[in-house]
């Protein structure tokens, strides 16, 4: 079976330099080699040894092996329903090369969710000042809308939408969260509203009182 040695090295590993480290790391092998053929010449008394054989079956076709020797894949083919809301909270920062075209463009976003991935932002929906005193904004959330994700980039395309405020606030992270999901907590319409008893303050009649299971 194949083996894999771990090797830990600390500073003084380091300071004798790569060669020394391939050394040891020789050495082990070797050591593992020898150690190998003892046990092989142990066992292998009154017969001439033999090494166990893999158990998967030689055959040419990949098709006669039998199922549980298969790894099955798949392919993506259309996508039904895009179940993500594609919007992030996250941090912007500026690049880090600021010869590129694009650190005089964009901006990195960066999701709270690692699942998610970071983005480049224009300029241009960050604040004014954002290019002058990025560090102001180092601890500032925001809200970005993936709009884009080009096969050739690391990075996908994305749009700010609003600041949140401060990390770690609770109105600024709860609101995050749930645009995020894609739930909806604006306020009420008058439409909804009407709906509500207008003569108040409003108390269960004792008829509904009389029918109903009180579960306060």
């Amino acid at each position: 079976p194949d083996v894999i040695i771990e090797a830990q090295f600390d500073d003084n590993d380091a300071e004798h330099g790569q060669d020394h480290s391939q050394d040891l790391l020789a050495d082990d092998i070797k050591k593992l080699s020898l150690d190998t053929a003892e046990k092989v010449k142990a066992a292998g008394t009154g017969g001439v040894h033999k090494a166990k054989q893999d158990d998967v079956p030689k055959v040419s076709d990949p098709k006669l092996l039998p199922d549980k020797f298969l790894q099955r894949t798949a392919k993506v083919v259309y996508i039904l329903e895009k179940k993500h809301s594609r919007a992030a909270t996250g941090f912007i920062k500026l690049l880090a090369d600021k010869n590129s075209e694009l650190f005089k463009k964009c901006a990195m976003f960066s999701p709270v969710d690692h699942r998610v991935p970071r983005a480049y932002v224009s300029l241009a929906d960050c604040p004014s000042d954002f290019p002058c005193r990025p560090e102001d904004y180092s601890n500032t959330l925001f809200i970005c809308r993936i709009v884009d994700w080009k096969e050739d980039s690391n990075f996908a395309t994305g749009q700010l939408a609003k600041s949140l405020g401060q990390a770690g606030e609770i109105e600024p992270e709860t609101e995050g969260i749930l645009t995020e999901y894609g739930v909806d907590f604006s306020d009420f319409s008058s439409e909804v509203l009407e709906c509500l008893p207008q003569n108040l303050p409003w108390v269960i009649s004792s008829g509904e009182l009389a029918k109903r299971r009180d579960l306060r």
